[in-house]
C-alpha cells in the first residue's frame, strides 16, 4: 500500500512538474510581445491650436501586438478635411527621431532603391482626398552589394540593442521588460499648405509651412493578453 502511495506522488509530482514546465514556455513564448500607441489625441489638440483640426487629420495603423524589433515601418494616413487648401507632404524634411537621433523620413516605393540620396518629390493632398502611406527612416536601409538595392533591414526601435549599451542602455531595458517604464519616439511631419486659387503664377507665392509632432510609445504586453478570454487587448 505504502509502495502504490509513494508511486502516485512520484507520477503526481513529475505531472505537476511537467505542467509548470509546459505552462513557462507558454509564458516565454508570448512574453516579448510589444504594443505600438499614436498618440493622436495630442495631434488633435496641437492641430487645434493652429486652427486646422478642421483641415487636417493625421492617423496611423498599427497591429494588436507586435515581436520586439518587428516594426520596420509605419502606415500613415494624411486626410484633406478641407474645401479649398493644398496639402504638400514635404518627406525630404520630415524626420523621424529614433533613440534622440533625428532621421530622414524615407517613403517606401514599390519600385527598387538605388539611391537614397535621391530627392523625393512631395506629395500633394487635394481637398476632401486621403493619402496613405508606408514611411521608415534613411538609416535603417542597408545596401546589397551584389545587386546594388537598398533594403530595411532594421528595426523602428532597436530594443534588443538595448542590452548591449552602457548600464543606462541596459537598465531601460530590464524596465521596459519588467513593464516598469514605456519607450518612444516621434514623426516631425512637414506640411506645406497653399490655398487653391486660379491664376496663381508658379513660384510666386510659397505654401506655409506646418510642423506636426506626431509622438508614439512603446509598452510591454504581459503575457496574459494572449489568454482567450481576455479581451482587454
Amino acid at each position: 500500500m505504502t509502495t502504490n502511495s509513494d508511486q502516485n506522488l512520484v507520477v503526481l509530482t513529475l505531472y505537476i512538474l511537467g505542467v509548470a514546465y509546459v505552462f513557462n514556455l507558454m509564458v516565454e513564448s508570448v512574453d516579448d510581445r510589444i504594443k505600438y500607441e499614436f498618440k493622436k489625441g495630442e495631434v488633435d489638440d496641437k492641430l487645434k491650436e493652429q486652427g486646422l483640426a478642421e483641415k487636417i487629420s493625421v492617423n496611423f495603423k498599427f497591429k494588436a501586438s507586435e515581436p520586439i524589433d518587428e516594426l520596420k515601418e509605419l502606415s500613415m494616413t494624411i486626410e484633406n478635411k478641407s474645401d479649398d487648401l493644398a496639402i504638400y507632404v514635404d518627406w525630404d524634411n520630415s524626420s523621424l527621431i529614433l533613440n534622440n537621433k533625428s532621421c530622414r523620413v524615407i517613403r517606401k516605393s514599390p519600385d527598387l532603391t538605388r539611391d537614397l540620396a535621391i530627392s523625393q518629390s512631395p506629395s500633394l493632398i487635394v481637398p476632401k482626398k486621403t493619402l496613405t502611406e508606408n514611411i521608415t527612416a534613411e538609416d535603417l536601409f542597408e545596401r546589397d552589394k551584389e545587386t546594388g538595392v537598398y533594403t530595411v533591414k532594421k528595426p523602428l526601435m532597436n530594443i534588443s540593442g538595448l542590452q548591449k549599451g552602457g548600464p543606462p542602455q541596459k537598465k531601460m531595458y530590464g524596465d521596459f521588460m519588467n513593464r516598469g517604464k514605456e519607450l518612444g519616439f516621434s514623426l516631425q511631419l512637414v506640411l506645406r499648405l497653399s490655398e487653391i486659387r486660379a491664376g496663381l503664377a508658379p513660384g510666386a507665392e510659397y505654401p506655409p509651412i506646418c510642423i506636426i509632432d506626431c509622438p508614439f510609445t512603446i509598452r510591454k504586453l504581459p503575457w496574459t493578453y494572449a489568454l482567450p478570454w481576455n479581451k482587454k487587448k
